[in-house]
Parts: C-alpha cells; sequence; structure tokens
C-alpha cells in the first residue's frame, strides 16, 4: 500500500494529471512483503540533472534480487524519506543514478546519522554525480564525477577477488558502459576493487583508474561501482552479482577488508615463482587461485624470509575443511618442523577455541565473538591481515581485530622468518588468492614526542584548539557509538571534559574513547567516540609541539579543513605543524 501523503500534497495532485503521475513516481514504492526477509533495503533515484532511462530496470533488477536473496526493495524519488524515523528500517540506502542537488540540509543530517551510525550506503553510477556542495557526501561515494567518452567496450582488470561484489569474477572482465573519470582519484581512502585499462579504451585520462570500490564509513559501510548507465547491464548476471555484492556488503549481510590499502608487493597474484611445496600434497594454480589438494603439506614463500610486516591473503574453505598460514619458520623441506618452530594462523569452520579459525593454533584462540561477526561461511572468501611487529602477531579478518598474540618462547620467534600455506590432508579444501605484504619499518614519529609530554594517569579537563580557541565536543552532547566529535566554544560541560588513561586513550563519560573509525590509517579518516576496546586507534599521544598523535596510525589530530567555526569536525592527518593540529589542556 502507498505511504499517505500530506494534505499539501494532495493539493497538489488534483491540479493536473502530470502532476499525478509526478508525486507518484515520488512516493516510496514497497516491495511485496516477503516471509521473515533477512533485511530491507531502499533504493533512491531522484534526479535534479540528466535522468537516465535505466533508472526503471535498475530498481526491478534491486527488487529482483531482493526476491532471490531474502531482502525486501523499496523504491522512492521522494526526499522526505530521508528522515530518521524512516530510514532506521533500511540496512542500506541506494543511491541509483541519482543526479544534482536532491537532499536539503535536513535530510543531509539524517542520512549522515543514519549511515556513521550504522547504515549502509550504495552508490551506481551517477550517484558519483551527486551533491556536491556537500563535503560528507563526496567522502561517502569516495570521488565525483568529471567526465566521460562515448559508451565503448573496455577492459575492467578485478583487483580484489575477495570482496563479495568481484569474487564471481576473474582477473579481467571485458564489457560495455559508460566509463566514469573523476575529479580526484579516491584510492587513499578505499579499498579499490576493480579498475579501468585505459589503454582499452579511448577518453580515460586519470592513469591509475579505480572504477568499484568500497569503505568503511564510522560504524557504517559504503560501497560504489561507476558500471550500471546502460539498461542493458541490468540484465547482466555479472554485473547484477557485483551489485549484489555491494548491497550485501553494504548491510552487513556479508563482510570484506575495506580498509584503504597502498604499499603491498604481491608474492602470489597467479605466479607460483619463489614458492616451494614441503611435503605431501599440493596445490593447483589456476585463474590466480590456488586449491589444496592432499597433504599434510605446506607451500612456502622461500624467497626471503620477514620481519616486521603485514600481510593479507583471501581465502576460501569448502565446507568443514581445515587449514592455516604459518609465519616465522626458518627454512625447511618439512611442515611438521615449520609447526613447531612457528606459528599457525589457524582456518578451520569447526573446532576447539585455540583450533579454529582466528586462533593461533594452539597458543591462543580468537576473540570469538568479534570473529563470528566478521566471518563469511564456507563457500565464501574472507581477507586475512596478519600484522607481524616483533613478537606481536595481530589478527584481522574482514578488517576486524579478532587476536592480539605475543610470542615469549624463543624457538618460535617471529623476528624472522618464512611465510607459507597449510595444505591440511585430501578431505580438506582451501582456496587462496592474492598474497601480498608489506614490510613495516621503524619510522622516527613526526613530531618526536617530548620525554614526558602526556597528561599524568587520570587528568580530566577540556582540549582547546590553539587556532580556533574552541574545545574538542562531542556533538549534541550525544554518547552514541560513532558520535561525532566536532569543536565547539568551550563550555565547561561533559562532553567537552577528557581523561587520560594509562592505556594512553582519551576518556569521555567514562566509558567512551576518542577513536578512529575503523582503524583507518588515511588520511581524512574521521574521529568518533566509541565504546573503549584497548585496540591501537583509541590511543593518543600528546607531544611536545601541542600536537596529538593517532598511535595506530602515527598521524595527527586535526581541524577538517583547518576550520575555526563551531561544529568543524575532526579528522587525522598527516603531521604538519599547522594551527589546525595544535591544543592545549584548559
Amino acid at each position: 500500500m502507498l505511504r499517505h501523503l500530506t494534505s499539501a500534497a494532495l493539493g497538489r495532485l488534483a491540479v493536473t494529471a502530470v502532476a499525478l503521475a509526478t508525486a507518484a513516481a515520488a512516493t516510496v514504492i514497497p516491495a511485496v512483503p516477503a516471509q521473515a526477509a533477512a533485511f530491507k533495503v531502499l533504493v533512491f533515484s531522484k534526479t535534479a540533472g540528466f535522468r537516465h532511462d535505466s533508472i526503471a530496470v535498475g530498481t526491478q533488477a534491486i527488487r529482483d534480487l531482493g526476491a532471490a536473496n531474502d531482502f525486501t526493495v523499496d523504491s522512492t524519488e521522494d526526499s522526505s524519506a530521508f528522515n530518521s524515523s524512516n530510514l532506521s528500517q533500511y540496512k542500506a540506502v541506494v543511491f541509483l543514478s541519482t543526479t544534482g542537488d536532491v537532499l536539503n540540509d535536513t535530510q543531509q543530517s539524517a542520512f549522515q546519522s543514519y549511515v556513521d551510525g550504522g547504515g549502509g550506503y550504495v552508490g551506481v553510477h551517477a550517484a558519483a554525480d551527486t551533491e556536491y556542495n556537500w563535503s560528507y557526501y563526496g567522502q561517502l561515494v569516495g570521488a565525483w564525477f568529471n567526465s566521460h567518452p562515448a559508451i565503448q567496450q573496455a577492459t575492467v582488470r578485478n583487483e580484489d577477488r575477495a570482496h563479495p561484489a568481484t569474487s564471481h569474477l576473474g582477473t579481467t572482465w571485458s564489457r560495455t558502459d559508460e566509463w566514469y573519470s573523476y575529479r580526484s582519484n579516491p584510492r587513499p581512502n578505499v579499498r579499490v576493487l576493480q579498475n579501468l585499462d585505459e589503454s582499452t579504451y579511448s577518453g580515460g585520462g586519470m592513469g591509475d583508474h579505480p572504477i568499484t570500490w568500497c569503505h568503511p564509513q564510522q560504524a557504517g559501510r559504503a560501497f560504489y561501482t561507476g558500471l550500471g548507465h546502460t539498461q542493458e547491464s541490468y540484465s547482466d548476471s555479472n554485473f547484477r552479482t557485483l551489485l549484489l555484492g555491494g548491497i550485501k556488503y553494504a548491510a552487513k549481510a556479508a563482510h570484506a577488508d575495506c580498509r584503504p590499502e597502498t604499499g603491498y608487493t604481491a608474492l602470489y597474484n597467479g605466479s607460483t615463482t619463489g614458492w616451494q611445496q614441503a611435503g605431501p600434497g599440493s596445490f593447483s594454480n589456476n585463474q590466480a587461485t590456488l586449491t589444496s589438494s592432499g597433504g599434510m603439506g605446506m607451500l612456502w614463500y622461500s624467497t626471503k624470509q620477514f620481519g616486521s610486516y603485514s600481510l593479507k591473503l583471501d581465502w576460501r574453505l569448502n565446507g568443514d575443511s581445515n587449514s592455516g598460514v604459518i609465519v616465522g619458520f626458518p627454512a625447511t623441506s618439512d611442515p611438521q618442523t615449520a609447526l613447531n618452530t612457528g606459528h599457525e594462523v589457524q582456518i578451520d569452520a569447526t573446532d576447539t577455541a585455540d583450533k579454529t579459525t582466528g586462533a593461533i593454533y594452539g597458543f591462543k584462540a580468537a576473540d570469538i565473538a568479534a570473529r563470528d561477526a566478521a566471518l563469511n561461511p564456507p563457500g565464501q572468501w574472507n581477507t586475512y591481515e596478519l600484522l607481524v611487529e616483533g613478537e606481536r602477531l595481530q589478527v584481522f579478518l574482514n578488517g576486524t581485530k579478532i587476536n592480539d598474540f605475543t610470542n615469549t618462547d624463543p624457538v618460535r620467534s617471529l623476528q624472522q622468518g618464512y611465510i607459507g600455506i597449510q595444505n591440511h590432508g585430501s578431505p580438506d579444501v582451501v582456496a587462496y588468492r592474492n598474497i601480498r605484504i608489506k614490510e613495516l619499518t621503524t619510522v622516527t614519529p613526526s613530531p618526536s614526542p617530548s620525554p614526558s609530554p602526556s597528561p599524568s594517569t587520570g587528568t580530566t579537563s577540556a582540549i582547546r584548539g590553539v587556532a580556533s580557541g574552541r574545545c574538542l565536543d562531542i556533538s549534541g552532547a550525544s554518547q552514541a557509538n560513532g558520535a561525532v566529535v566536532q569543536i565547539w566554544d568551550c563550555n565547561g560541560r561533559t562532553n567537552q571534559q577528557w581523561t587520560s588513561t594509562a592505556a594512553s586513550e582519551l576518556r569521555v563519560y567514562g566509558n567512551k574513547c576518542l577513536d578512529v573509525s575503523g582503524n583507518g590509517t588515511a588520511n581524512g579518516t574521521a574521529v568518533s567516540i566509541w565504546d573503549c576496546n584497548g585496540q591501537n586507534n583509541q590511543k593518543w599521544r600528546f607531544n611536545s609541539d601541542g600536537s596529538i598523535t593517532a598511535i595506530g596510525a602515527n598521524k595527527c589530530l586535526d581541524v577538517v579543513g583547518s576550520g575555526t567555526a563551531n561544529g568543524s569536525r575532526l579528522h587525522i592527518w598527516t603531521c604538519h605543524g599547522g594551527g589546525n593540529q595544535k591544543w592545549t589542556r584548559v
């Protein structure tokens, strides 16, 4: 049944049949209710500029995807749907080729609160040609549209084949579409899933040319694809699966590591050069995917030992299988020796807590609640990051930290060793993709801390910006996870009182910590408050020059755009000594 219209709208409906048709198109059109649907999605397709003739078929395609995948879909072109009460029923909102200025200030605020509070955003094609004067939207979509050449065929390179939107694709994908170029390259702030090979079509000009990407947004998630201009796109099974994966990611029905990623070197992305099999069994190598057979053996990268590093790899189990990633072992042709002298980060659908996915095998179980919340089931792809710093090994699953282990056994030292992946045995089938590494070096923090720069433990006071004269403040005195941190006139209230702890936290309200969103390290990553959890993205260092460093990212607490007005927001940025990065206790 259609939503009730206001009396003013009813008056307009009586004017002409054209007005009637327009108002009807602007109304939320709910899907036929499904039995026990997992979640709801809203498709928003209002246009204040160019209107794509693919919107209608695109909306129907998303309805079809919902019907086949246990979610319901409402559609609207009515901006008044953007209020907190209405938005709260949806897990994700799809901006389907919207154009121009489609939301007023109140609606923008409601949508920002929705996403930052845990909602999902999916942008399709001309969603990047929308809301140019709203800076938050630019961050959310990732990049704004600049130009496009004529519709033509091009090669899409599938850079990330673990994300649910792209895991079904090969390494490349030839298709016809309208290929957007963007005003800026989003790569520093997003996880790029697909990029364009500009040598395969005319009219590119970006060089590095991302076309599909994702990123965490405070407590929410964002996904965007520049594909989807043509009506034919929405009958293309590959594109429909891409769209489905983006929606499920944004709605938190599927998981992926969408943190920005730069500086990694491929150890395996199709070529097994440098890898050796130890012990029985093997891995087949097909479509840039390693798949195990037999065992118990190990495929190990014998070219180089590694000390401190971030190792990322994508993996998929087939049913209740068993495998693991082995790190920190000396050169050996015996996989059991590697297990006895290194550490295995386990991959297993079911087992005891210290021997299941995310565990340091036999030594430390994962945080099972965090693991379960981030884990995709057998048959779907997952991504590990193994962060080795000295004898400390942290495990991230699809971008979420699930284990933090410190080795104390000199026989199993993590400070130098090799990396391997396990083929466990005949019934156990596991596949791996895109094994890459970033070696870490000791970097002197900039600026360097003074010998004792931090306030003493337990100090509670306001923190005032030197340039603005305004205090670090929680917008609206909210105590919700993800609440915005801003600057505001100093007033001595509890939402401006920050307590330094021995754990290098900055606490407010007693149990909330100043937090870098999503464990982000990129310039522009937002800062909010969140339940204190002891992670590095909640640790801060006061420096002798007045700056405050986010320890996990090694970047400074910074007022966006050097703003000095009430409501100017906070993020992290490379330390540069500017006044918008200087603070004082008051």
